[in-house]
């Protein structure tokens, strides 16, 4: 019995070995091949006969239960996996493809293989079927793409998105929704739209109006557009802050009734105000021009807005100096017009190499002095008439002003107008050409007082004995007239020596 158990038991085996033998032998394959591959629970398993699904996996993903030909699971994949080929002769062709996810965070990807007439699509999780060190994720390329902190991706030539690394996925999400769809291009694809090279474009965040600015690189590649953006928001912000930092300033340049003027490092100019129009009356259109400084000062001279020099030559020497000192903000001069008008120009240096000219209309201002000082002139004619010595004080008690009387009595002369002398050298003065008296102090200390300031009269006299009236008129704003009159009535002690005599 024993002997036919263990013939049997050859048999069996021998039979084994010959069918074994007897089946059609297949090139040797990597173990995550084969309609017989290990596959795990969470894989889903296809397979085709042309176009026609015969048969998938009993555990497949949700959503993927009414697939029925390739058509359908395409469209289903299609969002996740853009480059899925269209149809299984792309996989006949090649024997077998890899599809990558659009998004490179999810661990997925798609392998499609060709197995005697039949296709087999499998979704695998993407870190079993590449095991760690292996060649795909040492790539340094892929690495680079995938872990580039500026979006990344491929457009294809149906205008949507085929692949993308982590920075565009989390762009995208930012400016859309988490569950947006990654083919639909976030940035410009359309023909019309699309420039190749640079360009700044916009993204709008979803909800808000708040906009994200970068540059966008396009380069054309055979199966589509590899584009690149990077993040601008801090150079678009600081050039934002600048203009409305300028268009500030020339708010604020258009109110002054000062002209300015602004010429950049390459005597350019940059920047007027409205007042510089009035001012020079240069036509709008030839400052917006930007001329040149010396077209700018050569079309002054042609319009008389500035004096006429002698010759062209010491012209240009004058305006090489002008351009001189007011790089070193040392430009100042007052222009007499021919029109009778009298312009103050200065020149101030700028940041980085450029000029500032100021034109300010001081007409008024000079025809205000003068009148000043024609009325003071008349002023001091008439009090030169004056037979009476006047001496006018200042509130803060300094000698402002005295007239040829004053002079002649205190030997002056040569001092006459408008004087810095204070009460106290004044008053000594007098106290050296007197005779001894408390009426000078008196003086003195009503010129310092502010209240109860009242006119008084008093008598002083001369080392030669001549009497001389003084009254001190006090005037508004604290300041005082001292009034000296050489008295015609003999004094009480000349009447004594003539009633004696």
């Amino acid at each position: 019995m024993a002997d036919w158990i263990i013939l049997a038991a050859i048999s069996i085996v021998s039979g084994c070995f010959a069918v074994q033998w007897l089946l059609p032998r297949r090139a040797q394959r990597d173990h995550a091949f084969g309609l017989f591959s290990n596959t795990s629970l969470f894989d889903a398993v296809f397979l085709f006969d042309e176009e026609r699904l015969i048969s998938h996996s009993d555990i497949a993903l949700a959503g993927f239960e009414h697939v029925r030909n390739w058509t359908d699971l395409r469209r289903l994949l299609q969002r996740d996996f853009p480059t899925f080929p269209e149809s299984p002769g792309a996989v006949r062709d090649k024997g077998y493809v890899v599809v990558s996810p659009i998004d490179c965070t999810v661990e997925r990807d798609v392998l499609c293989e060709w197995i005697d007439g039949i296709v087999r699509v499998r979704l695998r999780e993407a870190a079993k079927a590449k095991p760690a060190g292996s060649e795909a994720q040492n790539d340094p390329t892929r690495l680079a793409m995938d872990q580039a902190p500026y979006p990344v991706w491929l457009l294809g030539q149906n205008n949507r998105v085929q692949w993308c690394n982590a920075a565009y996925v989390a762009l995208v999400r930012k400016a859309r929704d988490q569950d947006t769809d990654l083919t639909d291009p976030l940035f410009p694809s359309t023909p019309e739209e699309r420039s190749v090279g640079k360009t700044r474009v916009s993204v709008e965040v979803s909800g808000s109006s708040y906009k994200l600015w970068f540059d966008l690189t396009q380069v054309e590649h055979a199966s589509g557009y590899l584009c690149y953006a990077v993040d601008i928001n801090a150079i678009v912000q600081a050039e934002t802050a600048q203009r409305k930092f300028v268009q500030t300033m020339t708010k604020t340049f258009a109110q002054l009734s000062i002209g300015l003027a602004i010429f950049d490092r390459n005597r350019q100019l940059a920047l007027f105000n409205p007042a510089l129009i009035d001012l020079t009356t240069l036509p709008p259109d030839f400052l917006s021009c930007r001329p040149s400084l010396s077209s700018f000062f050569d079309r002054l001279r042609d319009q008389h807005m500035m004096p006429e020099p002698k010759n062209y030559r010491s012209w240009r020497r004058q305006m090489n100096d002008l351009l001189e000192a007011a790089e070193d903000g040392n430009y100042h001069e007052t222009w007499s017009l021919p029109s009778g008008s009298v312009y103050s120009v200065s020149g101030r240096p700028h940041p980085d190499g450029a000029v500032a000219f100021l034109f300010e209309d001081i007409t008024a201002e000079i025809t205000l002095t003068r009148r000043f000082r024609s009325e003071m002139d008349l002023m001091q004619s008439i009090l030169d008439k004056l037979a009476d010595g006047i001496a006018v004080f200042a509130d803060d008690g300094t000698l402002a002003l005295t007239n040829y009387a004053y002079q002649k009595l205190w030997g002056d002369a040569e001092d006459a107008g408008f004087q810095t002398d204070t009460a106290t050298d004044v008053t000594r003065r007098w106290q050296d050409l007197c005779l001894a008296t408390p009426i000078l102090g008196e003086i003195r200390d009503f010129l310092e007082m502010r209240d109860d300031r009242a006119e008084w009269t008093a008598e002083i006299h001369l080392r030669t004995g001549t009497p001389i009236q003084c009254t001190v008129t006090p005037l508004q704003n604290g300041a005082t007239i001292v009034r000296f009159s050489i008295s015609r009535i003999p004094s009480k002690i000349q009447q004594i020596e003539q009633i004696s005599a």
